[in-house]
C-alpha cells in the first residue's frame, strides 16, 4: 500500500479526479478523520469534507503511474 495526501477545492477537481483513479484496476481509499471510503465514488468524496486535506491510500505495490496522474491534487 502506498499513501500520499491530497486535496480538492472545486466540484471539478473531483469529477477529474474521480475520471481518472477509476482508470486503475487496484482499490484506492480516501481516508478523513475517522471516515473511509472509495476514492472512485463521486458522492462518497463528497460526503467528506473537502476544506481539509485527505489521506490517499492506494491498495498496490507501484502507485507511481497514479500519483503522477494526479499530481495536480497532491499536496507535501
Amino acid at each position: 500500500m502506498q499513501k500520499t495526501t491530497i486535496m480538492l477545492n472545486t466540484i471539478n477537481d473531483v469529477k477529474n479526479f474521480v475520471n481518472t483513479v477509476i482508470k486503475y484496476d487496484f482499490d484506492v481509499d480516501l481516508i478523513s478523520g475517522r471516515y473511509a471510503i472509495d476514492a472512485k465514488s463521486i458522492m462518497g468524496i463528497f460526503s467528506l469534507d473537502l476544506s481539509k486535506p485527505i489521506q490517499l491510500e492506494a491498495h498496490t505495490e507501484d502507485a507511481t503511474a497514479l500519483f503522477a496522474d494526479i499530481k495536480a491534487y497532491i499536496v507535501e
